[in-house]
């Protein structure tokens, strides 16, 4: 499936949020923004919940919000085919700055998008338009077989 059909997928970002509640994403804030022909963005709060003791931003929650990024985008692209299912594979983040208050604002655009596997890269910037993160991500994509009567 070609990434030109994120946008086409889910335009009901009330609904893809509420996806969100009661789960992780959920818990720490993040709510997806914009979804265009070529990528989804998101947003997550920089507050008590995301931060480290030392009052950044948790490196961790950077991580959530990449996964969540690819993830969403992974689930749009694949909603339309019956029993499949999406799963992070494996994740790989570069904290590049602090960010201590306000938001970060996660983009996230297809590297490859293989029938068994999305690869994607997530940069994450802070209210100035500073990048606080670039991350790196692949999500399993499987689909239930049907069993042989």
């Amino acid at each position: 499936m070609e990434h030109a059909q994120l946008s086409q997928i889910c335009g009901d970002l009330v609904a893809l949020n509420r996806m969100h509640q009661g789960n992780m994403a959920g818990h720490i804030g993040i709510e997806v923004t914009a979804i265009g022909r070529d990528f989804v963005r998101a947003s997550m709060p920089v507050d008590e919940r995301t931060k480290q003791p030392m009052g950044l931003l948790h490196g961790g929650a950077s991580v959530v919000l990449a996964e969540t990024l690819g993830s969403v985008a992974s689930f749009l692209l694949v909603s339309g085919t019956p029993g499949a299912r999406v799963a992070g594979l494996d994740i790989n983040a570069t904290h590049i700055k602090k960010a201590t208050s306000g938001q970060v604002h996660g983009v996230c655009r297809p590297l490859r998008l293989g029938r068994t596997v999305h690869f994607w890269q997530i940069d994450i910037f802070d209210d100035e338009g500073e990048q606080t993160c670039s991350s790196r991500l692949s999500v399993a994509i499987s689909r239930k077989r049907e069993k042989a009567t």
